[in-house]
């Protein structure tokens, strides 16, 4: 366990920032988010960002490929040019675990090789949450917001904050920041985790359960007469998609410069009505279907492809933003699991 005084922090960032590029969670309008560090900016005082850290490992928009035709003949070229570290610093635990489910998607054969380029050269150091939100779940889904993964975990206290290497990323970050760190025990960090855990067990979503979902119920959820009440009002704006931490549908579309053909990804949301439309048809071609197909990724589709693990990190972000309250807590109030 290391440990800093809080008024070193500036001189922590500049530390990190003098060897590699530093991202941290900032005051901004409408909302915390995440932002290079340069000399002035301070780490905010929010649980959370609006949207998520997801942003860089399988960032909103990425150009993946460029085509120069001249005649005949046709150049591809391969646009990347994140070949640099970077450092994420003041990742909440409901953010490091998406991680870990955006690695079963993009990780596997075949392995999406622009996401594992990034995810090699990131090193995350995540925040222990304090002061839990109303809108957090993430127990539901066996996280610990006192104790969140990461390459290093860090503990905020009024005049301190504590660091814990548990990859030898972390280790290596570590130990680049020795002059400013020292040794500690961890007799504050153990009191103030039991301490934040008195908090969430009061939490107004704390019995919520994932008992009545995954992989084995699939056929009796989707054929659930209560999708039809739950989805009447859903607007089809995607705004719970582009805030989740986990979602990762995309769409692929080529572009003509004038000077070539240019391939972009860019995100995109099962909740509008174009996304699945094909030559042939569309074969979801009503709320009711897009809506579905949603809580039934998060909830059994996934789970039943990984050994258990939903789609769902419980950070609130879809209870706080979606216009007309409609979310996945609702959903797993409805179809299954106890009384939140």
């Amino acid at each position: 366990m290391k440990k800093l005084s809080l008024s070193q922090l500036p001189a922590l960032f500049a530390a990190i920032a003098e060897k590699e590029t530093l991202y941290l969670p900032v005051d901004a309008e409408g909302g915390a988010r995440f932002e290079r560090f340069t000399e002035g900016k301070t780490l905010t005082g929010e649980l959370n960002t609006v949207r998520s850290a997801k942003d860089f490992f399988f960032p909103q928009t990425e150009n993946l490929a460029e085509f120069k035709m001249e005649g005949k003949n046709i150049e591809v070229i391969d646009p990347r040019t994140e070949t640099e570290d970077f450092v994420v610093f003041g990742v909440r635990a409901c953010d490091a675990r998406s991680f870990s489910i955006l690695d079963k998607v993009f990780l596997v054969d075949p392995v999406d090789t622009y996401y594992k380029n990034r995810r090699e050269h990131g090193t995350i150091v995540s925040l222990a949450c304090t002061r839990p939100h109303e809108t957090c779940f993430c127990q539901t889904f066996g996280i610990d917001a006192t104790d969140p993964e990461g390459d290093v975990t860090a503990w905020k206290m009024d005049d301190a904050i504590y660091f814990e290497a548990k990859t030898e990323k972390g280790d290596r970050l570590l130990a680049n920041l020795s002059d400013l760190i020292e040794e500690a025990d961890d007799t504050a960090v153990k009191e103030q985790k039991e301490a934040v855990k008195k908090v969430m067990d009061r939490l107004p979503l704390k019995s919520l359960t994932t008992e009545g979902f995954g992989g084995d119920v699939m056929m009796e959820k989707f054929n659930a007469p209560e999708w039809k009440s739950l989805s009447e009002a859903c607007l089809g704006c995607g705004t719970c998609t582009f805030v989740c931490p986990t979602c990762q549908c995309y769409d692929i579309r080529d572009f003509n410069t004038g000077h070539g053909i240019k391939r972009f990804r860019c995100w995109d949301s099962c909740m509008y009505s174009d996304f699945t439309k094909m030559a042939h048809g569309n074969p979801r071609t009503s709320q009711l279907e897009r809506f579905r197909q949603r809580f039934m990724h998060k909830l059994v589709y996934f789970p039943a492809n990984n050994e258990g693990e939903f789609g769902c990190v419980g950070c609130g972000r879809c209870l706080a933003k979606c216009p007309i309250s409609m979310n996945i807590v609702k959903v797993m109030r409805t179809l299954g699991g106890k009384k939140a």
